[in-house]
């Protein structure tokens, strides 16, 4: 029997970002703003839905505004139970990225995934962190703790690879070798260097390990940073690196995109990436370079 799953991802607006503004207030206009296309979406029959990185925000990281702490919550925690409920309601699996508050003083970047039945599986919290001018994430996260987590739900093994962590093909082989089928890449991403790298690193990813790769990105400007735009553009790719949807580079939407999980293994079976693996030859790569 085929195996074939409809994703969907959601590209958003950050309606308010305005750090005068209560950190409640703030935060309900990014979630408001998200509920009409998970609605969309579960009556789509979208099976599982991916949202974009820190979905209940802006993305505030140019700043080193101490203000955005308070935005953070842990997870489990208010909105990510939130979207478990949808999750259950509308038997959707959901990947929900978050500012993550574990402990005063220990933040991270982090995406629950909850199953179709609404039951919490897990976390990831993003492992590459930067640090350059516009991008003080430094400031407001750590470095993930929890590896390359696959989550088994209902329809898919589920990965999750957050924004900057897509730079690095080491973890993206990782969530391979883990069994993930469809790696969930929710980004915040502007306009300017990396954006020829948005069609060419995930398509690369998703040839190189054989899996789906459902990369999301928010749209719109964000005062008072205005770093520049975000570019929108989420796409689903399968692991012959063909683009199965994408979206407007301008506009909230839904894409969607059906995959069939059944490539996987056709896939695997042509390209051998996995069985010519030579990873004692590899040592180097875990050493730390000065």
């Amino acid at each position: 029997m085929p195996r074939k799953v409809l994703g969907g991802l959601i590209q958003a607006a950050s309606p308010l970002t305005d750090p005068s503004l209560p950190i409640d207030r703030i935060r309900q206009a990014s979630i408001d703003a998200h509920v009409p296309f998970i609605e969309e979406a579960g009556k789509l029959g979208v099976q599982i839905l991916g949202l974009q990185e820190i979905f209940n925000g802006p993305y505030f990281c140019p700043s080193q505004d101490a203000h955005w702490y308070d935005i953070a919550e842990s997870v489990p925690g208010p909105t990510t139970e939130l979207m478990g409920r949808f999750a259950k309601q509308y038997g959707m699996a959901m990947v929900v990225p978050v500012y993550e508050r574990e402990q005063a003083g220990v933040y991270y970047n982090t995406a629950a995934v909850y199953d179709n039945d609404g039951t919490y599986l897990g976390k990831y919290r993003k492992n590459h962190i930067p640090h350059t001018s516009g991008f003080w994430e430094k400031y407001f996260f750590k470095p993930g703790n929890l590896g390359y987590p696959v989550f088994q739900t209902r329809h898919a093994k589920v990965g999750v690879y957050i924004c900057y962590d897509r730079h690095f093909p080491e973890g993206a082989r990782l969530l391979g070798l883990n069994g993930a089928e469809i790696v969930f890449n929710p980004s915040a991403t502007v306009a300017g260097l990396s954006q020829y790298l948005w069609k060419l690193e995930q398509p690369a990813h998703a040839v190189a390990n054989g899996y789906f790769v459902a990369a999301s990105n928010r749209v719109g400007t964000e005062g008072p940073w205005n770093i520049g735009q975000f570019y929108g553009s989420s796409y689903f790719v399968d692991p012959r690196g063909q683009f199965l949807a994408m979206g407007s580079e301008d506009k909230n939407e839904l894409v969607t995109a059906e995959m069939d999980l059944d490539m996987i293994e056709e896939v695997r079976r042509t390209w051998q990436f996995f069985r010519d693996r030579r990873p004692e030859t590899y040592a180097p790569l875990a050493e730390l370079k000065s």
